[in-house]
């Protein structure tokens, strides 16, 4: 029997052991030059090069998902440890486990416009869409492109009206919508988008427009793309966090110095067919710029706030993101 209890607290230690055991990361992306910090990562390995300096082998596991809400659920499930999503899904998931798993951002992926691209030419504005519209999003009523179309329809028509346009989206995966606008003849004749998507679509379809961009209704440039993780992931791993962030403040310093580099990696990594000329010209956009620290995710969290989004109001952008000295110049 002593054996046999023996045996039991050691298989016990062990597991507990495997718990907390460093060097294990299981990132998920999604679609477009926004996660191309993270391609830059792992095309040059520069996570496992980071764990090296903090003394650890760190093994790196990347899932693609589509849409903040699939990512959001894998996060809860266990399913993976960061995850990279809009800020709209952040703060979601940050105000639902306040208190429980403390879900905060780890990272920016830098400043990125948004455009939403019609090819209905009777529309010029969202003041214009109608039945007849359907805009495709990653996911309807609640990824941060659906977030910003309720800030702009809250700006157009109050914020009694955020969600006036909701009936008008819809979820499809960005690849998917882009080749819907530019083959043209369906349903989709508009989408909100993020680079290089947007600008396939433009180049693609001579009836494509830009009716609306994200540092318009921002006010400004923004840090649309963020990623994010549960407070024990970060506290049982803090090697390996440490590793991560260091290592996408490697590939962003990269990416500006060498946008040849990014551009190849962004290719092998996606395994992609787009132009690289084009791809050449969204990465070095003076728009663009690559970095670890958020900048202007404040005012779509107090908007999200005050239209009833979140229950929890952030009194400032560190409420939603974790310490860290990479972080500093945040906003």
């Amino acid at each position: 029997m002593k054996k046999c209890l023996t045996a039991i607290a050691a298989a016990t230690l062990l597991l507990a052991t495997n718990a907390h055991a460093e060097g294990k990361i299981r990132i998920a992306e999604q679609y477009g030059i926004v996660y191309l910090m993270l391609n830059v990562a792992q095309d040059q390995k520069l996570i496992e090069k980071h764990g090296k300096k903090e003394g650890i082998d760190i093994d790196v596991d990347w899932i693609k998902l589509s849409g903040g809400n699939a990512v959001n659920d894998a996060l809860l499930a266990g399913s993976i440890d960061i995850g990279g999503a809009g800020v709209g899904p952040l703060l979601t998931i940050w105000d639902r486990t306040r208190g429980r798993q403390n879900v905060r951002g780890v990272a920016s992926l830098g400043n990125f416009p948004y455009q939403l691209v019609s090819t209905n030419p009777a529309v010029k504005t969202i003041a214009d869409l109608g039945a007849k519209d359907r805009i495709a999003l990653p996911a309807a009523q609640v990824s941060v492109q659906a977030r910003i179309l309720h800030m702009a329809a809250a700006k157009q028509w109050g914020v009694d009206q955020s969600r006036r346009l909701d009936p008008f989206t819809q979820s499809l995966p960005h690849p998917d919508a882009t080749a819907a606008i530019i083959a043209g003849g369906t349903e989709i004749n508009a989408h909100f988008a993020t680079p290089p998507y947007q600008e396939q679509e433009l180049a693609g379809n001579p009836k494509a427009h830009v009716i609306l961009d994200s540092y318009e209704v921002q006010g400004g440039p923004g840090s649309l793309t963020v990623l994010y993780a549960t407070e024990k992931y970060l506290k049982d791993n803090p090697k390996t966090s440490r590793a991560f962030v260091a290592a996408l403040a490697e590939a962003a310093a990269l990416i500006k110095a060498k946008p040849e580099l990014a551009a190849d990696a962004y290719l092998r990594v996606n395994a992609s067919k787009i132009d690289r000329a084009l791809l050449l010209k969204v990465i070095t956009n003076p728009k663009v710029d690559f970095k670890v620290a958020p900048q202007n995710t404040l005012g779509l969290a107090e908007f999200m706030a005050r239209s009833g989004a979140l229950k929890n109001k952030p009194a400032s952008w560190r409420d939603y993101f974790f310490d860290h000295p990479a972080l500093a110049t945040g906003s």
